[in-house]
């Protein structure tokens, strides 16, 4: 089953490490101490992600842990505030894009993926956090004139496209939700088509707008398969020229692979956890980032 992922810490740390050595330079800065290798320090990052620990859990980990200081090279177990201070470099988008970059390609020399995706799909999966932000909306009253502010609770969500043949997740767009998902559905297409080319994108109701067949379709050649949105019951058929090939010839036996994409959101979760340590914005931004990419070292590594 393409959906099983590695068990064994030591597998994991070592197709990290070796990818990390592979994409990273060995230092951030010809005057640094030297202690740590940027590869170490972003391996550690995911057995943290592993472990579903802290920097301080990590941290306590590697020192009762021999076999694993042995496949990261270490001499010394960097403190808990080292790590915490390499997140911040290590799991920006500039890094994590090319160490994305690079385990998907081991993944297609290992055959484990092929050059052009045959079939993918898009969807959105939210996080839980300690930190929730709230955010008001002044709307009226059902019934009547008056206006009432709303209030609406705001967390982490990213949407994801996969290759539904690997199960490998093949580009992440982080963002606080809710939020319609089709907004992120360029940005996510555009991040995808830089590693990989498509073919045929499956996607739910939520990503239904003629504007969005057209920039898979004719803009880049990819088949969509979007469902109509269910509206008012109505005889007439969309304007639009890919909404009413919607309605009109379906493909439901494709659309019925899109489940595949809920199950990766599932393992991602079970496997990672669905609760995010993070507190700010951007921490955790990186923090979704970092665990797609332990999710597909984890699959990479059976």
């Amino acid at each position: 089953m393409p959906t099983r992922t590695s068990k064994s810490p030591k597998a994991v740390a070592s197709v990290a490490y070796e990818t990390a050595k592979q994409t990273l330079p060995a230092y951030h800065h010809k005057k640094s101490p030297k202690k740590f290798t940027q590869a170490q320090l972003f391996t550690c990052l995911v057995l943290k992600e592993f472990f579903k620990t802290d920097y301080r859990g990590i941290e306590a980990i590697l020192m009762d842990t021999s076999d694993l200081r042995k496949v990261l090279e270490l001499k010394h177990v960097p403190h808990y505030t080292t790590l915490q201070k390499a997140a911040h470099r290590l799991t920006g988008k500039g890094p994590l894009d090319r160490l994305m970059n690079d385990i998907l390609e081991k993944a297609t020399g290992m055959k484990l993926m092929r050059k052009t995706i045959r079939l993918s799909a898009i969807d959105s999966t939210g996080f839980e956090s300690h930190h929730v932000s709230s955010y008001f909306v002044r709307r009226k009253a059902k019934g009547g004139g008056s206006v009432q502010e709303t209030t609406y609770s705001r967390f982490p969500k990213v949407g994801i496209i996969i290759d539904r043949d690997s199960y490998l997740v093949l580009a992440g767009i982080p963002s606080w939700g809710p939020s319609p998902d089709i907004l992120h559905w360029r940005v996510a297409l555009h991040e995808t088509l830089k590693r990989k080319k498509l073919r045929i994108i499956l996607a739910d109701a939520g990503y239904d707008a003629e504007h969005a067949h057209q920039f898979a379709r004719d803009e880049h050649g990819i088949e969509s398969i979007i469902p109509n949105r269910i509206g008012r019951p109505t005889k007439h058929l969309p304007t639009g020229k890919y909404r009413r090939i919607m309605a009109t010839r379906f493909n439901k036996e494709l659309y019925g692979q899109r489940w595949n994409i809920e199950t990766v959101n599932s393992v991602i979760k079970r496997r990672l956890g669905s609760f995010l340590r993070a507190r700010t914005y951007w921490s955790q931004m990186r923090e979704m980032m970092l665990r797609l990419f332990t999710y597909n070292v984890l699959v990479v590594r059976l």
